[in-house]
């Protein structure tokens, strides 16, 4: 089993992280720390295999305790789970050697995919001794690529993610088309389109209400 540091300083995100974190029977958290310098304790006097990372925190941020995690030569794989969406914090962080990087609001599907991508790679350097250019190829490249490839067109990742997020916190309520696009701040249009590939994937249900009082709409919810 691998141990998982959690490092963010919102109660709530480090909770619903956890919660992902343990419906994955390969991994343990070990602990939570609210901001980097603890983390970095933590790290110093204990064994942890894979840090969940958020940037923005008070005192010590992320990129600079991940840039400490490598100065000091810590072996721990990092996934980067954060609202920070900018170029330079992205390229920062990739340089620095990151396994993942998600975008908050995130859907749990795209958390556990993260976790099966530090899975693979621990799976990969347990059985070969040596790697071929086939083998770095899907090390380096297989999960992302995946992903991309399945999305039909018109459906970007992104998009879909925040869709879902919204879906599945609110995974009690019954909504309409219309409703969602507000909340989401996405045209009816485009929310029509990816409601109807994740009906087809799953994810979602969806049934006509014929109690409106004037023409039947179609109504979501998430399938959990």
């Amino acid at each position: 089993m691998y141990e998982v540091l959690i490092v963010e300083d919102d109660p709530m995100v480090a909770m619903i992280n956890k919660q992902y974190v343990n419906q994955n029977l390969h991994f343990h958290v070990a602990s939570i720390c609210r901001e980097g310098n603890s983390a970095m304790e933590y790290l110093i006097q204990n064994v942890v295999h894979l840090v969940i990372l958020d940037v923005y925190m008070p005192r010590t941020d992320g990129l600079s305790l991940l840039r400490q995690i490598r100065e000091k030569q810590i072996p721990v794989s990092v996934i980067m789970v954060t609202a920070a969406n900018d170029s330079t914090t992205l390229e920062e962080a990739l340089r620095l050697g990151i396994i993942d990087y998600l975008v908050k609001p995130f859907y749990n599907s795209r958390f556990q995919q993260a976790l099966e991508t530090f899975l693979n790679r621990q799976n990969a350097f347990h059985d070969l001794s040596s790697f071929n250019q086939h083998h770095i190829d899907e090390l380096i490249n297989g999960a992302h690529k995946k992903t991309t490839d399945q999305l039909p067109k018109g459906i970007q990742e992104q998009t879909l993610q925040m869709i879902c997020s919204f879906m599945e916190n609110n995974s009690t309520a019954e909504l309409t088309g219309e409703e969602i696009a507000d909340k989401v701040g996405l045209s009816r249009v485009t929310v029509r389109r990816y409601m109807n590939y994740l009906l087809e994937e799953g994810k979602i249900i969806g049934f006509m209400n014929y109690e409106t009082g004037g023409r039947p709409s179609m109504v979501y919810c998430w399938n959990k």
